[in-house]
């Protein structure tokens, strides 16, 4: 009977520690991608779709594993650091997340959002201007907004991952919400919490 694959390792060992050890022992740094592969995967897919996700999350990690070095190994949580990996490899591709959200506002459908919620009427119809209000964010607004409600970052991690200050985080967050309420009319009863807004 074979043990752990990495007996020395165990689920208390966080992140900083797992690649600091995966500079010697490389094959190590897939406990990082065991951890966080679904994450990311779910939201590249929910910005770019199910064929982009699959992409964004073999390149993040691939991304991840040549950089490890220069990581904070002091940082015990990498989930912050991947995500902003993550929404740089997204930020490339900007053009195609913005003709998607434009394509879901004009038509109340689109592959890449097909799973965003449920496809009733009433949900089809909140799509449409939700996704024309987040297409026309700036991308810097967009990734901040989207760190916070989908990716349930805090505002000191979606700093960390983006490489800004607290400060910046907060004013573009109030800067995207604000713009989102606007366009959508600022209902109180369907913008009483924009997190619950953007989520399925």
């Amino acid at each position: 009977m074979s043990g752990p694959p990495w007996p020395d390792i165990g689920p208390g060992d966080d992140d900083g520690q797992i690649i600091a050890r995966s500079l010697e022992q490389p094959e190590l740094f897939a406990l990082l991608y065991d951890r966080y592969a679904p994450d990311i995967h779910r939201y590249a897919a929910r910005r770019l779709g199910e064929q982009a996700a699959d992409d964004i999350t073999a390149d993040t990690f691939l991304t991840a594993f040549r950089v490890r070095a220069r990581y904070d190994t002091t940082r015990a949580a990498a989930r912050p650091w991947l995500y902003g990996i993550a929404a740089h490899l997204i930020g490339k591709q900007r053009r195609k997340e913005v003709r998607g959200l434009r394509a879901l506002a004009r038509t109340g459908q689109d592959p890449v959002t097909a799973g965003w919620v449920e496809d009733t009427a009433d949900r089809v119809a909140a799509q449409a201007p939700l996704a024309d209000a987040l297409a026309a964010l700036s991308a810097a607004d967009r990734h901040v907004l989207l760190l916070v409600a989908w990716a349930d970052l805090t505002y000191q991690d979606v700093a960390e991952a983006l490489g800004i200050p607290v400060g910046t985080v907060r004013s573009r967050l109030n800067r995207a919400r604000r713009k989102v309420r606007a366009a959508l009319g600022a209902d109180p009863a369907f913008m009483s919490d924009m997190a619950e807004v953007v989520r399925p």
